[in-house]
């Protein structure tokens, strides 16, 4: 089946768990690991964290790196990746990550086929990693960079989390949802 091409939807359109949870659904069967990138230094880049600690709380059946106790960002991603990808050298990695754009796409999450290139909307050139992509648009690059990351409401993130965290339960249990 494989991703919708490039699939997005905004976080509180009422069907996104479901939606996010079907383009997911296929890649959690393929033994997956979950790396959940940012910091909870700045809450704009806090997206991956609070997934990764939501997934974590919630006992979620599948290994998840990335939490706000032991997040993965631009100082500690590289050694973090070496030591992912030596521990599951066959996993299929999904990678989440938060992410500016458009003004217009503020609140949008994107799955797509490939990995996330941290750092890429602030300049920073890091070590990319993921064999699909899960992406929450959390600001605007209209918006002055130095300051914007930290202007954004922690709840609007929050909500982005939780939906994401809902989604991705609701893939691990696509076959017993889906009548056939």
């Amino acid at each position: 089946m494989g991703i919708k091409k490039d699939f997005s939807i905004m976080y509180d359109d009422k069907y996104s768990e479901f939606m996010l949870g079907e383009n997911l659904a296929e890649f959690i069967k393929r033994d997956p690991v979950i790396v959940c990138i940012g910091t909870d230094k700045c809450i704009g880049d806090s997206l991956g964290p609070l997934v990764g600690s939501l997934l974590k709380r919630d006992n979620i059946p599948i290994t998840v790196y990335g939490t706000l106790s032991d997040p993965i960002h631009a100082l500690n991603i590289n050694r973090k990746i070496n030591y992912i990808k030596m521990r599951h050298p066959l996993s299929f990695i999904i990678a989440i990550d938060a992410c500016i754009g458009d003004k217009k796409e503020v609140g949008r999450l994107y799955v797509r086929e490939g990995p996330v290139f941290p750092g890429k909307g602030v300049g920073k050139e890091i070590k990319s990693i993921g064999d699909i992509s899960l992406v929450g648009m959390v600001d605007s690059t209209e918006n002055d960079l130095k300051t914007s990351l930290y202007n954004i409401r922690l709840g609007f993130v929050m909500d982005m989390a939780e939906k994401i965290v809902k989604s991705i339960k609701m893939a691990c249990d696509w076959d017993r949802m889906v009548v056939k």
